[in-house]
């Protein structure tokens, strides 16, 4: 194996050279072949390998499925917890950023001057 300390096959730096060259020199053939065995045309997530109604309807979603969740649509206390420990650990590791007084004073200033305020 190399010295690179990863262990996966997959990894191309852990395998010989040569293995390497002769995988290389397929450039891809073997998963984009049309004859027989073990290839593309067996693979169900194939799009050309299903009925086109049901390729219609996975793309009518848009990938609208697999993005169903994330941080935008959590309750607003979800995302204020989640908000809250990214800043707490920011802060117990040194990286964030600590205003002083005239900072936070230029800050609220800025803030009234965009919401319309006359606050000097």
């Amino acid at each position: 194996m190399s010295s690179t300390g990863n262990t996966n096959p997959g990894n191309f730096a852990n395998r010989p050279k040569e293995e390497v060259r002769e995988i290389a020199a397929k450039g891809g053939h073997a998963s984009h072949s049309h004859g027989g065995g073990s290839n593309a045309s067996n693979n169900p997530g194939n799009f050309a390998n299903r009925p086109k109604e049901e390729v219609r309807a996975i793309a009518s979603k848009g990938g609208q499925a697999s993005h169903s969740g994330g941080f935008a649509s959590m309750d607003p206390e979800k995302q204020r917890e989640i908000a809250s420990m990214g800043g707490k650990a920011a802060h117990a590791s040194g990286h964030a950023h600590e205003f002083t007084s005239e900072e936070a004073s230029a800050a609220g200033k800025k803030g009234g001057q965009a919401r319309g305020g006359n606050k000097e």
